[in-house]
């Protein structure tokens, strides 16, 4: 690689962004910033075993990924692993990516939030939202998505979703629509949100500290915000008229209904000279014939069952099962069959409550079974049926496989079932009539001190990540949020993920691959002009978020794309947003987190995917092409 470099060229303006009147500008050759690779005056010849390598374990992330053999961060720490026992990083250059300040203001963020979800912020905001469009049903998805997108450009989109996803399947039940009309228009409206600033996505946060970390310029809160802006406009009008045609108006699935039509429902007498008498429950003949005592009337008291409780004589068990295994019990001595019914009358009651939840991808027994994962004991609530893609397992359900996604249909007291969905443990689908403990003052602290880290790093007073920093620590000082909450808030496999990614990028560069690649991409478009290279790097970091996750797909081709504006003596800046922006575009296949979260309520399919969001990413892949070169200049 020879001749003049970009940062070499007469001096020019380049044209950063634009929020209102605001303009930022600067004088990037006067800057004189080292760039990722030097000339190849002074850069050795690369090593093609390295980069034989180096690819080659890319190539084998992806696959795990995309097949979910593991976990994202052991796949990502099995990466950096090889990769320094093969020579090819130092242990310093592969923790490198865990350094940034970029960690510790991810990190921060999710504190912020949780303390900001845990105060209702976002409950309170959803109740506004539908008491406004209640009585709009046409305007309805215009609404929904455009408000979302403005709450994903300030917050990570899967908690927005999350926190939106059971309000809305309530709302669509109370206007007899279908969920599926509006939860993939929301879901999306909360990817594209996070395209208008830097804090939207952890993908931008990461690519901007990339930028930084190479000594590029970075990205202010608001630079892309017109981008972003359009993209958001161009999705939402898109999914608001053809998407809404296209999308399919499926049937809301009744998962109590479904349960009762399979399986019956009975009260037992437990008679005083019953063999069921002083025994556990695990070890009665009921348990052994695989039916499930679910509630125990005692003394007028109904109250749910546990393995362990011990029955007593004139107990009357509420028991469910096949009609099979129900026949079969009426033949035991010492117990009466009081009611076979499909009715369940006391599954619940003033104390007991059945609900809904749902799977999200971050639960940590996702993978694991219902006994497995000892979800009973654990969470105090008892796994009646399992709701996927539109159908209703209720066959051994202690044997299941829970699947992120999944619906359970639960049983429990009423007060752990608020406890669970107050602490956000738990995304609770069904309404129920009780009303959360909310903090007024938490609510107020935590959300202005949100908005007081977005104004302290605008407004360059302090450093973007010391003014989160400063947020999740007023935090937890002023109770917001418990220091051990603030801990689990964290998603710490997205952390990982993205600081293995990091360094990944720098073996990318040591061994010569991005050059390597960055030359081959050249070769092939090069001769077509910048746009085209810019183009190919965009649409294949479109593909490559299939996949894996937008942040690793963005960061595995940030480096190449880097490398190949250095070769082509372009703007490096306008290729990094093209691929930032391209990773959060993508909304081709189910796979991204927000996407998943609604793929089980509004019982959709993968080509479902496939037809409304292909065509929505060729529109966005389309206003990237256009507005990246117009106001980032090559």
């Amino acid at each position: 690689m020879t001749g003049q470099s970009w940062f070499d060229k007469p001096q020019r303006t380049i044209f950063i962004g634009e929020t209102g009147r605001f303009k930022v500008e600067t004088q990037l050759n006067a800057m004189r910033l080292p760039f990722l690779i030097p000339l190849p005056s002074n850069h050795p010849t690369p090593n093609r075993m390295q980069i034989a390598l180096v690819l080659g374990l890319l190539v084998l992330a992806i696959v795990l990924f995309a097949t979910e053999k593991a976990t994202v961060d052991l796949i990502t720490i099995g990466l950096l692993i090889m990769m320094t026992t093969l020579g090819i990083l130092t242990p310093a250059e592969a923790f490198s990516g865990f350094g940034s300040d970029f960690i510790i203001m991810l990190a921060s963020i999710f504190v912020v939030g949780g303390a900001m979800q845990k105060a209702g912020i976002l409950e309170i905001l959803s109740t506004k939202l539908f008491i406004l469009t209640r009585n709009r049903v046409r305007s309805l998805p215009t609404i929904l998505m455009a408000s979302i997108s403005f709450i994903s450009a300030f917050m990570n989109n899967t908690t927005v979703t999350a926190m939106f996803v059971g309000p809305v399947v309530g709302l669509a039940r109370k206007l007899k629509i279908s969920p599926s009309k509006l939860l993939m228009p929301m879901a999306h409206a909360s990817i594209l949100g996070g395209t208008c600033t830097v804090i939207g996505t952890s993908t931008n946060i990461a690519v901007n500290a990339y930028l930084g970390k190479k000594g590029l310029p970075t990205f202010a809160m608001f630079d892309f915000l017109l981008i972003g802006l359009v993209l958001c406009a161009i999705g939402i009008a898109f999914l608001a008229t053809i998407g809404m045609k296209i999308l399919p108006d499926y049937k809301e699935v009744d998962m109590m209904q479904d349960l009762q039509e399979k399986h019956y429902f009975s009260e037992i007498l437990v008679k005083k000279n019953s063999k069921l008498v002083g025994q556990r429950i695990r070890e009665t003949v009921l348990s052994k014939m695989e039916l499930r005592v679910l509630n125990i009337i005692r003394d007028k008291h109904n109250t749910i069952a546990d393995s362990n409780t011990v029955v007593e004589a004139n107990d009357i068990l509420l028991v469910e099962g096949s009609l099979k295994e129900l026949m079969k019990v009426k033949n035991t001595n010492g117990i009466d069959i009081l009611a076979d019914t499909m009715v369940a009358q006391n599954l619940v009651s003033e104390d007991i409550q059945v609900a809904e939840i749902l799977i999200m991808p971050t639960h940590d027994f996702v993978g694991q079974t219902i006994k497995e994962s000892n979800f009973r004991r654990r969470f105090g609530l008892t796994v009646m049926a399992i709701n996927r893609e539109g159908q209703t397992l209720s066959e051994k359900i202690g044997s299941t496989e829970i699947k992120s996604g999944d619906r359970l249909l639960v049983q429990g007291p009423a007060d752990v079932i608020r406890f669970r969905k107050s602490f956000s443990d738990f995304i609770v689908l069904q309404e129920h009539n009780y009303e959360l403990d909310r903090s007024t003052r938490n609510a107020t602290l935590s959300g202005s001190f949100f908005i007081g880290a977005i104004i302290l790093g605008t407004f360059e007073i302090i450093p973007l990540s010391i003014a989160f920093m400063l947020a999740a620590f007023l935090c937890v000082l002023f109770k917001c949020i418990q220091p051990e909450e603030a801990y689990e808030k964290i998603e710490w496999k997205l952390l990982v993920l993205i600081g293995g990614m990091t360094s990944y990028g720098v073996a990318l560069q040591k061994s010569g691959a991005a050059a390597f690649l960055a030359e081959n991409i050249n070769d092939l478009v090069g001769g077509m002009g910048p746009t085209a290279v810019l183009a190919a790097y965009v649409l294949f970091t479109i593909l490559l978020t299939q996949p894996m996750s937008n942040a690793a797909a963005a960061l595995v081709m940030l480096p190449v794309a880097l490398q190949s504006a250095e070769s082509l003596h372009v703007n490096p800046v306008t290729f990094a947003l093209g691929v930032m922006l391209g990773a959060s575009v993508s909304l081709i296949t189910p796979f991204e987190p927000s996407c998943i979260l609604v793929y089980g309520p509004g019982r959709y399919k993968f080509s479902d995917y496939l037809k409304v969001g292909s065509i929505a990413t060729i529109l966005l892949f389309i206003v990237i092409m256009i507005m990246v070169p117009m106001l980032y200049p090559f």
